[in-house]
């Protein structure tokens, strides 16, 4: 049987770099960090995060088993955390890079 195909754009982060040794960040600037909300099923809303390392494309968060950052009753509120939680993680990664 013939598998579907998804319409959904691919997010490619590093196009051109294809088999990119793991290479840990130096500093805060070494990291992209991206925080929204969403509506939650509740009526409340969820942050959403994004943490990647740029040095080598990484994707830190979201990972398997990652818990939602929420609910909250407020739109800001949710991105605050999530914005709070992505600081932790790149803060986690200079402390102790993952490879």
């Amino acid at each position: 049987m013939k598998e579907p195909v998804s319409r959904r754009a691919k997010l490619v982060l590093f196009p051109w770099k294809k088999n990119v040794s793991a290479k840990p960040g130096l500093t805060d600037d070494d990291y992209a960090i991206y925080a929204s909300y969403r509506p939650h099923v509740s009526g409340a809303f969820v942050g959403t995060l994004k943490v990647v390392r740029l040095t080598d494309g990484r994707l830190l968060y979201p990972f398997d088993g990652a818990e939602e950052i929420g609910p909250f009753t407020l739109k800001d509120d949710a991105k605050n955390a999530a914005q709070a939680r992505g600081r932790e993680i790149v803060a986690a990664d200079l402390r102790m890079p993952e490879m």
